[in-house]
């Protein structure tokens, strides 16, 4: 089985990036499983001194056991101000030296047709974190609005097409032979 964890970038309720995921988690390939991580409200700002503490915050905590059990990461989210919206980028910042991206394949989709800035500095970060994101990541999904919910997504022909050659993608990327360096 393999286990895919889904992020999403944003913290707003009716986020296309959201639907994206779940979306995605509709048309998963055989043998493949998608849990959504939303919430990082719940996790502190980050600072070295929590950090260390023995033991890191319970939020902590359970981000990194979800990292940790995934076998691959999909990434949707929204462009803020030419950069990462900074709840998410707190969650990055949480795994940065404890390693649960490290090695691991990760796609990041661009639900939105302006977000090229948000983009470049996630694909960045998962660099600077030893994360493998996937050749052409980010995948584009076309003609998506932010008002659509996830049965809209679905009902997107383009969307979905985009979407399934994604999870192939990461889902192939996953395997024991494509995970060596």
């Amino acid at each position: 089985m393999i286990r895919l964890l889904g992020l999403s970038g944003s913290l707003r309720s009716a986020s296309i990036n959201t639907a994206v995921l779940h979306a995605a988690a509709e048309l998963l390939p055989k043998g493949t499983t998608l849990d959504v991580f939303t919430d990082w409200s719940d996790l502190p700002p980050f600072s070295p001194d929590l950090e260390a503490a023995d033991p890191p915050p319970p939020s902590v905590l359970a981000f990194r056991a979800a990292l940790s059990a995934a076998s691959g990461v999909l990434i949707a989210c929204p462009e803020y101000a030419h950069g990462l919206p900074g709840a998410f980028k707190n969650a990055l910042d949480w795994v940065v030296g404890s390693g649960e991206l490290s090695g691991k394949p990760v796609a990041t989709l661009n639900a939105a047709p302006n977000s090229s800035h948000a983009q470049a500095a996630l694909l960045e970060v998962l660099r600077t974190m030893d994360a493998r994101p996937l050749f052409g990541s980010p995948f584009a999904v076309p003609g998506l609005h932010r008002r659509m919910t996830t049965a809209d997504v679905l009902a997107h022909a383009e969307a979905k097409a985009v979407l399934k050659e994604t999870l192939v993608e990461l889902t192939a990327a996953t395997s024991p032979a494509r995970m060596q360096p």
